[in-house]
């Protein structure tokens, strides 16, 4: 199992170029998440 995780990894990193929308949606998706903490419990709002 260890021979799984010891090859080099910039074979499997040269695949995962995403696009730039994808990135652009995650950006504003990230910017839109408000996480609000109260006690013990935690809600989670989208502000658009």
């Amino acid at each position: 199992m260890a021979k799984l995780y010891s090859g080099n990894s910039s074979k499997k990193v040269n695949y995962l170029k995403p696009k730039k929308e994808t990135v652009q949606f995650l950006l504003n998706y990230s910017k839109a998440l408000k996480i609000s903490n109260y006690k013990e419990l935690q809600f989670e709002a989208f502000l658009n």
